[in-house]
């Protein structure tokens, strides 16, 4: 189950003159699966544990704080990392030191490319653990080798320091993946479904007041659970918000849900024109 976050603008009355403060989006999904948006006043670590507790299986994120310290606390929950958060820092790196920086994205590449043809191929997970453990782990170790090294001659607070402190700071939960066929090398899953969000927020630039970013949530919800199951959203909520009022008191709607609505009725197609 991937999971997110990512912090929205919200309008509090109860602040200061109205102030505008920091809000959280938390986002959770799985492969082909519904996605989850739920809004949070902050990002402390207590949030991640109320929305999670009691889940056990594969938990990929990215490296912040809150889920190594929710994991140690937890071993019936795995923990894998994500390649692209590694990557991209390299990738905004290059211009320190170009050969290394590049010898590290075309190995990060290599490996997603070793992936595609994998995915392409059909392989179950078992068979995709099993590459991965047989081709990936020789040139990890010299990943590991370089960027150990490298680590050690180069300032801190540069873009190859944080890039390198990121990667061993990740080193665990990335090479994790390699135990774990079933999964993807990176969290895109779920940061693909926070980027509608994220463009959004450019446009509309708060949330009005706190009560609000919950109902923006679940209109997140529902919306992208929609295009994950490649329903148009806007066919979805016409068909469900017309037929929900027919259902009775009790009655099973689990069908209007995204993952198993079917339209009522055929789209009826414009006539062809005459001209």
């Amino acid at each position: 189950m991937p999971v997110d976050e990512t912090p929205v603008r919200c309008h509090d009355p109860d602040q200061k003159r109205g102030k505008i403060k920091n809000g959280w989006m938390w986002v959770m999904s799985g492969p082909g699966d519904d996605v989850f948006f739920d809004w949070r006043s902050s990002r402390q670590h207590g949030e991640l544990t109320s929305l999670v507790e009691g889940f056990a299986g594969i938990m990929p994120s990215d490296g912040y704080g809150a889920y190594p310290a929710y994991l140690a606390t937890h071993p019936e929950v795995r923990w894998v990392g994500c390649w692209a958060h590694a990557r991209r820092k390299f990738f905004e790196a290059q211009a320190e030191n170009s050969r290394v920086a590049q010898w590290i994205l075309r190995l990060i590449a290599w490996m997603y490319h070793q992936d595609k043809q994998w995915d392409e191929a059909g392989i179950d997970a078992r068979q995709r653990q099993q590459r991965r453990e047989r081709d990936f782990t020789h040139k990890l170790y010299w990943l590991r080798v370089v960027v150990w090294r490298l680590r050690a001659h180069v300032r801190p607070k540069s873009g190859l320091g944080k890039a390198c402190t990121y990667l061993r700071g990740q080193w665990k939960p990335l090479v994790a993946r390699l135990q774990h066929g079933e999964t993807r090398l990176d969290n895109n899953l779920v940061e693909n479904a926070i980027r509608p969000s994220a463009l959004g927020k450019k446009h509309w630039l708060f949330v009005g007041h706190p009560d609000a970013g919950q109902r923006s949530a679940i209109i997140y919800s529902i919306v992208i659970s929609c295009q994950r199951h490649g329903h148009d959203p806007l066919d979805y909520l016409r068909d469900v918000l017309t037929r929900l009022p027919q259902q009775l008191p009790g009655a099973d709607i689990s069908d209007l849900l995204s993952v198993n609505w079917k339209p009522s009725v055929d789209v009826e197609l414009p006539a062809p024109s005459q001209s």
